[in-house]
């Protein structure tokens, strides 16, 4: 088993002293550029990996930003991950993330393991924690970020959008476009789609539009097949619904596919519309209108939040709303 290698062997090769080393690979901004240019040299001709543990052990503190998001497989939470990693892959924090399955418990977990660790700082999706994980963030002693959705009691700091906003504008779409009998489909009603739900009500009630029985909802997790069952058994019932607000995309590509095998031309006798516009939405034919979150910014803009505080800047403000719009497209009468 080959010898571990040493920052004192590093800084002899560079010749600098280990202190210029350590400083060089924690905070490389307050060293001369060409002092890191041959530190960089040095720990790559020599194959030199910090060790975290020794590192941790010295200040207290890990450079691990953890997050915790629901799922790995979700692109709307793998875009949000893209940004975190773009704000901090020049700088000496790593990310680690927690996978919490939509679970409260699961979630109280991981975020023990995370504490246990004394990371750097917190990222996690959404408002709707329970008082115990709530309790462990809020005595957590490093910044903390919940992303994804906007609130009125941050834990710490916020970044994302209102949901119910968002969802009223996608319903005020669908009415703008002469539907006059609108649905809604929703599938895992956990907070946030309760949320969206509540949007589209909203505005569909002040419109005279809303209808309970034109609102067909599942406990069961979202999927293609799931939008496709969803309408089959909205129009079953209620024939004369001429247009849906989806809870996500897949259900919207999903009553897509059921409208066509139904017979139901779109956007003409029923109008679709999702919510969080994956790269789908648009190759669809026709394409489909959804609602547009900033997911990739949420990540990136989480991940400075956190840097600004740990470096003794001024985050900003606490909560920051990046906002979410309807991108209109043919399934809904749009222009392309």
């Amino acid at each position: 088993m080959a010898k571990r290698v040493t920052l004192a062997e590093v800084a002899a090769q560079a010749g600098v002293s280990p202190i210029t080393v350590s400083r060089a690979l924690r905070r490389p901004d307050t060293v001369q550029p060409d002092t890191r240019a041959r530190i960089d040299a040095a720990v790559s001709a020599l194959g030199y990996v910090p060790d975290p543990a020794a590192r941790a052990l010295a200040t207290g503190r890990a450079d691990v930003i953890g997050v915790l998001i629901p799922s790995a497989t979700n692109a709307v939470f793998t875009d949000v991950l893209s940004g975190l990693y773009e704000e901090l892959s020049e700088t000496r924090f790593d990310v680690q993330y927690g996978i919490t399955r939509y679970e409260p418990a699961t979630e109280e977990k991981l975020l023990g393991v995370f504490l246990r660790q004394r990371p750097a700082g917190l990222i996690v999706a959404g408002i709707d924690q329970t008082p115990a994980a709530r309790r462990l963030l809020e005595r957590a002693d490093c910044p903390v970020v919940q992303v994804m959705e906007i609130g009125p009691d941050p834990v710490d700091m916020m970044v994302g959008f209102s949901h119910h906003d968002a969802a009223a504008a996608a319903t005020r779409h669908l009415i703008a476009q002469g539907y006059r009998c609108p649905g809604f489909l929703g599938a895992r009603m956990d907070p946030r789609t309760q949320r969206r739900f509540a949007g589209f009500r909203a505005e569909a009630e002040a419109a005279s539009r809303f209808e309970p029985e034109r609102c067909e909802t599942t406990e069961t997790p979202s999927s293609v097949g799931v939008g496709a069952a969803l309408l089959r058994a909205l129009l079953a019932r209620r024939p004369e619904t001429d247009a849906v607000f989806c809870n996500n995309d897949d259900l919207a590509m999903g009553a897509l596919f059921e409208a066509m095998r139904l017979g139901r031309t779109v956007p003409d006798q029923l109008g679709i519309c999702g919510f969080n516009d994956l790269e789908m939405m648009h190759a669809a034919e026709p394409a489909l209108t959804s609602v547009r979150t900033n997911r990739f910014e949420m990540g990136v803009e989480a991940a400075r939040m956190i840097r600004a505080r740990l470096e003794g800047r001024d985050p900003g403000p606490a909560l920051v709303d990046l906002g979410a719009r309807v991108q209109a497209r043919r399934s809904t009468g749009g222009p392309c």
